[in-house]
């Protein structure tokens, strides 16, 4: 069918397989693109007006509810600026706690992205519910290792969901001799299903779909793959410090959507997993550049889709680090007396003061930023959360005007599918980003 016929209609009210609220709207008369659009239509969270009057230190246990799936790393993003704000400097022990929480978070999350919310769109199903009868083994290690990832994160910090132990300073209770036995053995039990989600990605199909966008990520000059910490870097060129995020975010309202926009040297950006492959590739472990390698996957990689392929490269990346932090633990001992125990507010505890301080943290999503300005008695007077998803909206948009007429001769279903798969491949979490409130004042 010749595209300067082509009429498309089509609406896909409440996007399946994300988390969160989102449309996608396209309009084609005669061949010629009127209207292609994705929308988030989320209500909002109002997070940031919740934090307002509550203390410092109850900021991260508020935070985490922001999101399911990515409770640990709003968690420490939100420690993070919070430590900054009042001058506290984590102990070394306490940043390998923190690097080894994140781990888990990402291992969950790209498992769970991988598997149950990309697989199907390539396997040809709805959803990963016809697949328990088409590809049950590939279910059951799905579920499998979801549960070892929530499992060690249960033993590390109390919960996957809203960790406890984790709060500003370090850790309300470190773990034991057994704990870090009991971590270890359920992360190399994964050792088998590791080897098959690498067959399972190599024998995956993706589109092939090319943009070239800017992407940011955190970028240091140390040899370690940066998720907990860094300066905000870009593929353009550009590097800030985290105090400056806001240069990096340029965040924007329209009026399409309940989250803001965002651009750094172009239209748009893109952050998340392919973002920081394309960066920090040189820094990954070992055993994930050949994960890389069997899978034909190079930076500087402009598509898209291939961002699922990036987070099963950050599953074996974020394995093998977290069993080699584990048995770095096991083989130097733990500090117990950096447990805290004593009450926030009493003396000895973390003191308080005045001050304005930045948490910047690769979430599986990309980089989340919390900023918060606390008064001297550590009351929050002002808090601002930029989360992955919104950076993200803008570059969804400009991948689909780009990809639409390239797929305008397929059938419209095809056409239909290809652009879900595309919000997907994001993996958003739609209902983080939602933060813009058009009110209307009628006098």
């Amino acid at each position: 069918m010749a595209t300067e016929n082509k009429n498309l209609d089509i609406k896909v009210e409440y996007l399946t397989r994300v988390e969160g609220h989102g449309n996608i709207v396209v309009n084609v008369k005669n061949g010629k693109i009127e209207k292609c659009e994705f929308h988030v239509v989320e209500s909002p969270r109002l997070f940031e007006g919740m934090l307002r009057g509550r203390s410092i230190f109850e900021a991260q246990h508020i935070t985490s509810r922001i999101c399911g799936i990515c409770s640990c790393g709003h968690t420490l993003a939100s420690i993070q600026a919070a430590e900054d704000a009042l001058g506290v400097v984590p102990t070394s022990q306490t940043i390998k706690l923190r690097k080894l929480l994140l781990d888990y978070e990402f291992l969950d999350s790209h498992i769970l992205h991988f598997y149950l919310l990309a697989a199907p769109d390539i396997l040809g199903a709805p959803s990963f519910v016809p697949l328990i009868e088409t590809h049950n083994a590939m279910v059951r290690r799905a579920l499998r290792m979801k549960k070892a990832a929530n499992d060690v994160c249960d033993i590390l910090v109390g919960r996957h969901v809203h960790p406890i132990s984790a709060i500003v300073g370090g850790f309300t209770k470190l773990p034991r001799p057994k704990d870090l036995a009991a971590m270890l053995n359920i992360l190399e039990g994964m050792q088998k299903d590791m080897a098959d989600t690498l067959k399972l990605a190599a024998s995956l199909k993706f589109p092939d779909f090319h943009r070239e966008t800017e992407y940011v990520a955190l970028v240091s000059d140390d040899g370690e793959y940066p998720l907990l910490a860094g300066d905000i870097g870009s593929t353009d060129g550009k590097r800030f410090k985290k105090t400056d995020y806001k240069k990096a975010t340029n965040e924007f309202i329209d009026p399409r959507s309940s989250a803001k926009f965002t651009k750094l040297s172009r239209d748009s950006f893109f952050v998340g997993a392919l973002a920081r492959f394309n960066l920090n590739y040189d820094k990954l472990h070992p055993e994930a550049k050949k994960a890389a390698e069997s899978l034909g996957f190079k930076p500087v990689c402009h598509n898209p889709y291939l961002n699922t392929v990036a987070q099963v490269v950050e599953i074996v990346h974020c394995w093998h680090n977290a069993v080699e932090l584990i048995k770095d633990l096991q083989k130097n001992g733990l500090d117990y007396g950096e447990e805290i125990t004593v009450g926030l507010n009493e003396k000895g505890a973390v003191p308080v003061r005045a001050g304005n301080g930045v948490g910047a943290v690769e979430v599986p999503r990309g980089i989340l930023y919390h900023n918060y300005d606390i008064d001297k008695a550590g009351i929050i007077k002002q808090a601002d959360c930029i989360i992955p998803t919104n950076q993200n909206i803008n570059n969804i948009e400009y991948d689909f005007q780009k990809l639409l007429p390239e797929i305008l001769t397929l059938p419209e279903d095809t056409i239909r599918l290809r652009l879900e798969m595309l919000v997907r491949a994001y993996d958003p979490c739609i209902s983080c980003s939602a933060h813009y409130l058009d009110v209307k004042f009628v006098e």
